[in-house]
């Protein structure tokens, strides 16, 4: 995984999905019973436990903490709940509100984090497995926080950037500013690898794209401790940006479904590695259909500086677990 992050020589491109601890899993669910989602991720022992259960149970090649890109934001003063997806409170919408966000001290904000990573590092590192962090980009947790939920159409935010945009740049700079404390404390605490995750960027059109989150990309990248953790940058939805998001110069690009791979590596022009990007929703299909997938990518983006198979989105709820076993068993078999 390391070494394909890298772009360094490796026999087969390694294999885990993002997603990969949830509730597709029944030993999840299990242990996720009676407990909300907030107090999962705070709970140290369960945490770790959900988080090596890929890695067990069906023989992923890295383990991803159990957590939420939202899970430092209340460090900033900001109330959230899940339903299943983050609820704000007070959504963000004046100035004073965004002057009012403070840089959380993480350390006594969110501790369990960086105990779950300590102590998954060391159930793993005997086992030659990497360790993933990972983070919200600032655009998606200011959509996030503006809209105070999910949205179809995120009208308050894109009203924020059009008519109030002195307040939204100053909200992605806390963000920002916020986010590369959060990374570079999960490197410390034993990351060997951190992903950033900007799930509703690829809403924007390209221009938008340029002034509202390719600055804020740039700047985490250039301010993470990727001599120790090398960075994935993960954009959803957002092939009309594909030439943005490879001039960020992260060290790996993670592609949803909808870019095609080999577009990917002509764009890419050997500057970073590649990840992904089956269909989550192929997971349903049969062993030799999987098997089949995983072979036509792995064609793909053999030219790339590296390649790291994975969905091109987050596992689904009612993904078959023997779909996410044959995936991995098809990428082993290459």
């Amino acid at each position: 995984m390391l070494r394909s992050c890298r772009g360094e020589p490796v026999d087969r491109p390694p294999v885990w999905l993002m997603r990969q601890a949830g509730r597709y899993l029944p030993e999840y669910r299990k242990v996720r019973e009676g407990v909300s989602f907030m107090d999962m991720c705070k709970d140290v022992d369960r945490a770790v436990e959900v988080s090596l259960q890929p890695l067990d149970l069906l023989g992923t090649e890295a383990v991803i903490f159990f957590s939420d890109i939202f899970t430092p934001i209340p460090g900033m003063d900001v109330e959230i709940d899940f339903a299943p997806g983050p609820i704000v409170a007070d959504p963000i919408r004046t100035a004073a509100q965004v002057e009012a966000l403070r840089q959380p001290d993480l350390q006594s904000a969110v501790p369990f984090v960086f105990e779950i990573l300590k102590t998954l590092r060391s159930e793993i590192d005997s086992r030659s497995i990497p360790l993933l962090g990972f983070a919200g980009a600032p655009f998606t947790l200011a959509a996030y926080l503006v809209e105070g939920q999910g949205s179809k159409n995120f009208s308050f935010l894109k009203n924020m950037m059009i008519c109030e945009p002195e307040i939204m740049r100053l909200l992605l700079d806390k963000l920002t500013e916020m986010t590369v404390s959060y990374l570079n404390a999960q490197i410390d605490a034993g990351a060997q690898v951190v992903q950033l995750f900007d799930t509703w960027a690829g809403i924007l059109g390209r221009d938008d794209y340029r002034e509202w989150v390719l600055p804020y990309h740039k700047k985490i990248a250039s301010q993470l401790n990727r001599e120790q953790a090398p960075l994935i940058l993960y954009v959803n939805n957002a092939a009309h940006v594909m030439e943005e998001i490879f001039s960020v110069e992260s060290d790996v690009v993670s592609l949803d479904w909808r870019m095609n791979i080999d577009e990917a590596v002509r764009c890419a022009k050997g500057r970073v590695s590649l990840q992904g990007n089956l269909d989550p929703c192929s997971l349903a299909a049969t062993p030799e259909c999987i098997r089949e997938m995983v072979q036509s990518i792995a064609a793909e983006a053999e030219p790339a500086r590296g390649h790291v198979l994975n969905l091109g989105h987050g596992c689904l709820p009612e993904t078959p677990v023997e779909g996410v076993r044959a995936f991995i068993e098809a990428a082993k078999g290459l």
